[in-house]
């Protein structure tokens, strides 16, 4: 008797996956592509190797807004009105990551918790690290760094 039930338990589910693939309303596809009612593209929604992409674009067709998953990771990152990325939000191994990046593109700002170590390190133009902050349950610390990236001061 239980082996008949799981074989309907099986039908059952293959009947109603076909059914919801065939479903009205139900678009299934690896590209989609929204336009607004000038014929613009608005958003894109698209699958490839790495896993789905979502972008959002403002209308002048410049990305805005990117939200993937990538090799299972997930991320989101915001770009400015000319187009250039500025905000990454990321988790990387289940740790996650916040970088703001100035408009040349460079990380200027890195926020991280890493193996619940909370990190917050600001970088000059040229991404170098110049100050590192972080808090572990044995203290906290701070380093300074100079431009050739030797510590010039740190505490404790």
């Amino acid at each position: 008797m239980k082996h008949n039930y799981w074989l309907v338990v099986i039908l059952i589910m293959g009947i109603a996956d076909a059914a919801w693939a065939q479903a009205p309303g139900v678009v299934r596809a690896t590209d989609f592509v929204l336009v607004d009612d000038q014929g613009r593209e608005r958003a894109v929604l698209m699958m490839i190797s790495s896993g789905p992409i979502l972008g959002l674009l403002d209308e002048n067709g410049k990305p805005r807004i990117l939200l993937a998953v990538d090799k299972g990771e997930p991320c989101l990152d915001l770009f400015d009105e000319n187009g250039k990325r500025r905000v990454g939000l990321l988790l990387a191994k289940g740790e996650p990551w916040l970088n703001l990046l100035d408009e040349k593109g460079e990380r200027r700002v890195g926020l991280s918790l890493l193996m619940d170590i909370p990190e917050l390190k600001l970088l000059d133009e040229n991404g170098k690290p110049r100050i590192v902050l972080a808090v572990s349950k044995d203290g906290s610390w701070l380093d300074l760094f100079d431009e050739n990236g030797k510590t010039i001061w740190s505490a404790p």
